[in-house]
Order: structure tokens, then sequence, then C-alpha cells
């Protein structure tokens, strides 16, 4: 295959029909609330177990959260990046965390990833906001990126040999290591290829996660094949545990309309074998999956034919028809972080083309043989070798400059290199994916004047390490003195962020840092155990910046679950009836009628309707309430969101 003649690249716009990301959450992400989906139960070997005990993380700080979305959608054109040749069309969203958004097969005109022109945001990711659809990007910990929607630093690459790259990039704060994926597309390649490189600047180990998952139509005859026999199974409820995808409690798993519930299956690839997954449909169509070694795990993720199921999918691809995924991570599993060593860089090639499975063979009864012909068919698609052969081409481009920058991602690298510099610590070689000043904003700015020992009045953005803990340190203001409290809480250092906490409490600081200050102090309170003291420190964070709506929200929730719902009931009636919010802040009301002993008023609450946007993953709250007030009713559909 000629690799180096480049297919057409176009800079262009497509419409979608969403609604707009709304503003940041302004509060720090400071409790231990990451939930882990996934408990370690029988036939789990102790090398995996410990991959799932080391690199946790409490939660996702300095991350702000991304909940200001509604949903009601507006069209509105979205940038966007076509590569096409005579066989493939391939379409990638830079401002969406740079997913790959359509892969059409011209031969068959079947797209071979769900998409659709009208994705929904909803709360999935680590940060909330996330849309169903495409091929996306992970990485940080488990879960979907903190960069899920957030623009990539974009740009256009030729390489010497006449290739056109498509490159996007970023800093990732979380693990504090840079990204990059390099897409390409040969003329008449019947395969896209991305090639991602992570690189640890660091003098020290970091706990590393990536997975590239991939969203594909789900139909009555799709099937998905991987060369092994067992996996790793989860339906969300019980421990994840060795199964037979092929005959899992009854049922066989690899066809994706047979799950009744939503489910997971990390399937067990020997180390000798070709790493790969693929998706066949009834014309044994669908999208393959390859890559080079490092890519290790696979697996298949459905929604199930449950309620609930139908109802997540509906709420997030309206219309659209259901969809299934097949991704690929760096570790066997996605409860597992890899020891990424000092100063590493790992590289690795993915690539992505229509199996074009022989229908008959690959949804057969014989396992062994549907898995053969897979096997079989992909080598014509794509040569192990030729491909293991294509990484190390791919890793001498990954530094080759950019000839057209297209978009600018975040400065949170320009910052990260600054910080690097005046501490003498070592950083990246960024001629490949240079960070530059045009991406800096005011979030980065108060910090990039800290560094350079200017008064530090407050940032609307957080930090975290031990240089700023040092740099804050040295000043005396209160918004200072709230920062370093919110990275000692962000860590778990309950008692040191009391302090510092209370600390900002006795001096003359803005209602904006007093609001902040009662609830970290109250939140700390809270999860030590003393409910009455944190929930007024809560109200007294209200008092102090009644505008502050996000800050609102937490404090009736967290009213409603350390037992004083008719608190949340007062703060309730003092709060905006317009925007995002609305919608949790409705429900939350007819929770605190119900749990102060007025469960009719709450029934007529939810027999009205209430609709709530950053309704989490998995989170089955409103059917639960309806079955408390409305116990001899059915649960409306359209209240159903459990995941088994």
């Amino acid at each position: 295959m000629d690799t180096t003649t480049s297919s057409n690249l176009t800079v262009t716009t497509i419409s979608l029909t969403m609604a707009e990301l709304g503003p940041l959450n302004p509060l720090p992400v400071v409790a231990a609330e990451l939930d882990q989906p996934y408990t370690v139960g029988e036939g789990v070997s102790e090398e995996l177990q410990a991959s799932a005990r080391y690199g946790v993380v409490p939660n996702i700080y300095p991350y702000l959260m991304q909940d200001g979305y509604s949903r009601e959608a507006a069209s509105r054109e979205v940038p966007a990046v076509v590569l096409e040749n005579s066989k493939l069309k391939m379409t990638v969203l830079p401002s969406l965390g740079g997913r790959i958004w359509e892969l059409l097969d011209k031969a068959t005109g079947k797209q071979l990833l769900h998409t659709h022109d009208a994705p929904q945001l909803a709360n999935i990711a680590l940060r909330k906001a996330w849309f169903a659809g495409g091929l996306e990007w992970n990485i940080g910990t488990r879960g979907h990126s903190p960069t899920s929607c957030d623009p990539l630093h974009t740009a256009i690459v030729q390489t010497s040999d006449g290739k056109h790259i498509l490159r996007m990039w970023e800093f990732e704060r979380l693990r504090e290591v840079v990204f990059q994926v390099d897409i390409w597309l040969p003329e008449d390649s019947a395969v896209l290829f991305a090639a991602v490189r992570l690189r640890n600047p660091n003098d020290r180990d970091v706990p590393m996660y990536w997975w590239s998952n991939a969203a594909i139509p789900e139909t009555d005859r799709t099937r998905v094949i991987a060369p092994a026999d067992e996996a790793y199974g989860s339906d969300y409820t019980t421990d994840i545990t060795r199964v037979r995808p092929t005959a899992h409690e009854g049922y066989d798993g690899t066809w994706l309309v047979n799950s009744p519930h939503a489910a997971d299956f990390f399937f067990d690839i020997d180390p000798s074998e070709r790493r790969w997954v693929v998706a066949a449909d009834d014309d044994g169509d669908g999208l393959a999956m390859l890559s080079t070694g490092l890519l290790r795990g696979k697996k298949l993720f459905v929604w199930g034919q449950g309620q609930g199921g139908k109802r997540w999918q509906e709420w997030l691809s309206p219309g659209a028809g259901p969809y299934a995924e097949i991704q690929a991570g760096l570790a066997q599993t996605q409860f597992e972080h890899l020891v990424m060593p000092a100063g590493a860089e790992w590289a690795w090639v993915e690539a992505y083309g229509n199996g074009h499975l022989d229908p008959e063979t690959s949804h057969g009864t014989n396992w062994d043989s549907a898995v053969a012909h897979a096997g079989e068919r992909l080598e014509q698609l794509l040569p192990h070798e030729e491909l293991e052969a294509m990484l190390p081409a791919a890793i001498a481009d990954a530094d080759v400059p950019p000839s057209t920058m297209l978009l600018h991602g975040s400065g949170w690298g320009v910052l990260e290199r600054a910080r690097r510099q005046k501490t003498g610590k070592g950083w990246i070689d960024e001629s490949g994916t240079p960070f530059v000043d045009e991406s800096i904003t005011g979030e980065q700015e108060p910090w990039l004047g800290l560094l350079h020992a200017k008064a530090f009045d407050g940032a609307p953005s957080f930090v975290a390490g031990a240089d700023w803990e040092g740099l804050l340190a040295r000043q005396d203001s209160p918004d200072a003195k709230l920062h370093l409290a919110t990275m000692r809480h962000a860590r778990q250092d309950l008692e040191g962020a009391k302090a510092a906490y209370s600390e900002v409490l006795a001096t003359d600081a803005t209602p904006g840092t007093t609001a902040l200050a009662h609830r970290g102090l109250g939140l700390a309170l809270l999860a030590g155990g003393q409910d009455a003291e944190g929930l007024a420190e809560l109200r007294n964070g209200v008092d102090s910046d009644p505008s502050n709506a996000a800050l609102l929200t937490e404090a009736v929730t967290l009213s409603i679950r350390h037992g004083d719902p008719a608190m949340a009931l007062k703060l309730n009636d003092a709060a905006t009836k317009a925007g995002a919010g609305v919608g949790r802040l409705k429900f939350l009301r007819a929770l605190a009628l119900a749990r102060t002993g007025n469960p009719g008023a709450a029934a007529a609450i939810l027999r009205e309707g209430v609709e709530i946007p950053d309704l989490r993953e998995g989170e089955d709250a409103l059917a639960a309430l309806w079955q408390e007030v409305c116990p001899n009713e059915a649960v409306p559909a359209a209240y159903q969101f459990g995941m088994h």
C-alpha cells in the first residue's frame, strides 16, 4: 500500500442541531466523588486487580464541570475537517474533542460509525457534558475524557514525502501529560489511520489510561467479533468477572440485540494473537478496529434492550436509532491504569475500515469459525506486519512542525511550559505540537501573573501542584488563601483544608470568595460526618453569594442527602426560575416534598413533567421517586433511565 500519496483534505463546517455547552460550573471539584462502577469479582488475576487499585483519583480537579447546557437545541455550524479518497470519507470535529464524526464506506454507502445531525449533550463524561456518536479519544482516568467537548489544538501537517496529516493535540491536566492524534488517509486506501502519541514530561511515573471508543449502528443482525473465547464482563450492578460472551447468562452477548441490559465485555485476547475487534451487520459490513501491539484492550459495550437502555439512547440520539460501542485501549480493561514511566513516550497506530465479512460465516453458530474468518479477512484488509511497519514512520512524523494551524485549544499547555521553565523542570519538544500564546485566555492569565510575582487577586480557574502552592503561600490575599484551601481539599487533606478555609473567612474577602470558603468548609465537614455543621456552612455560602446558582443547587442536593429536606425547600424557594438548572431544581423540590411528608405535592410535580438536562448516566432517581409517591402507577417511560 502506498501510504505517502494523500487523499483530499478539506477544511469546512457541518451543520449540527445541538445545545450550546453553556458556562462552566464555577465550583471547584474538591469532593471525593468519582464513581467506580466496577468491583472485582472471581476469576480476575492478581495482576489485573493490582492495576485496578493503581492510579485511582478522588475527583477530576483542577478541571471544572461542564454542566451549563440545556436540552434546547438549535442549528449551528461546527468546524470540521474532511479526509476523502475513492473508498472512504471521514469527517472530524476539532472543536468537540477532535471526534471522528463520520466514516463513510463509499462502496456500500454505509456509515461505519453511529452518526446523526442532532447530538444531545448529556451527563456522561468525567466533566459531565458528552454526546453520543462517532469515534472519541479518552485519556486520564476511567470515563469519557475531560476534553470530550473541548476544542483541541488542530493543524495540517505536510511531511517531506508528501503525506497530509490532520494533527490534534492538548495538554491533559489530570495526569499532566501531552497527547497527540495524527490522522491520515492514503490515496485509494480502504482504511483510515490514526497515530497516537502520549508524552509524560514529569520526573515521576504517572498512571495512564487511554481508550478509543467507536459508536457503531445497532441493527437486529449486527454481531461483534474479537479473537477471544472469554472476556471480563460487567452489567453495571455486579462484580466484574470472567465470562464467555457467546454463552453469557443464557444468551450470546456478541449479538448486539441479545443483551437484556447494559453490559461490558472486555475481550481476553491471547498476547500471541493480533488485536482487533469488528462489527458485522446483515451484509457482513461494519467497522473494523485494528491497532499495533501497544493498544492491548478490545471491548464491546451495549445499552441493552431494557426500557432504561432504550430511553438513554433516545435521550442521547433523538430519532437516530440505537447504537453500541466497540473500543480499544492501553489496558485490558477500563478499571485499570498502567504505569507510564517518568519521561516516557508511548505511541501506536490505529486503523479503521469496513471489515466486510462473509455474513453466513460471521453470523454462524461456530464461534471459532467466525473468528478465524474475521481474522483472515482483516489480514487481507490490512496485513498485520504492514500495520506494525508503519509505527516508526508515524513516530518520526509526530515531530514534523505544523504547516497550517486550524484551531487553538486551551492555554493550559502554555501555562505548564511557563511553570516548568520557571522552576527548572523538563518539558516536551514542542516542534510538532506547539502551544502558542494566542491560546491564552482569562483562565490562565492570573496564573501567568503569579508566576511573574504579580499580586494574586483570584482566578476563575484552578490549578494543582506543589509549585503553585508555594507561590500562593507567599501571597497574603484572601483569594490566595482560598486557592490553597482548595488544593488541600482536592487531595483530601480535610483538616488542612478546613484550617485554610477558616483563614479565608477571617478576612474581608469578597462575597464570591467568602461563599466558596463557606462551601468548601461545609463539604469538608460533611465528609467528616458533621452533617449539621456542614449544612450550616453551605447555607452561609448561599447567603453570601445568592447569585451563584451552582452553589445553591449543590446546597439543595446535599441538604436532602444529609437529612434536612426542610432546608432544601427553603433554599429552593429562592432559586432562579430560568436557566439550565431549573429541571434539576424542580426534581429536587419534589424529592424534598416527599421527604417532608408531602408525597401528594411531589407526585403533582412529577405528573406535570420533569426533565433534568444533566441527569447522570445510570441515575434512576426519577423512577425511584415516582414509585415512592405514585405507588400504584406504572413508571412513565420518560422516567426510566436505569442501566439494569
